[in-house]
């Protein structure tokens, strides 16, 4: 019975340890990143909204010209 609670208990040490060693690390590596600055954050999101808004604006004219298109076939 002891010795069985020991084994439980140094195998929850162990996952205890690994969670922690885990953290560790990910924080080590966190503090590796470089960030960007807030103007090239800025400018970046300024692209990607850009670029959204033309593909939406294209998508919106392809299906115009299907579903013109479709109606021209079917009635």
């Amino acid at each position: 019975m002891a010795r069985s609670r020991a084994i439980r208990t140094g195998k929850r040490e162990k996952r205890q340890n690994r969670i922690a060693r885990y953290l560790r690390e990910v924080r080590a590596e966190v503090s590796k990143v470089v960030w960007p600055s807030q103007r090239a954050t800025l400018n970046l999101t300024g692209v990607v909204l850009a670029t959204m808004f033309v593909m939406s604006v294209a998508l919106g004219l392809v299906d115009w010209i299907f579903t013109r298109l479709f109606a021209l076939i079917i009635g």
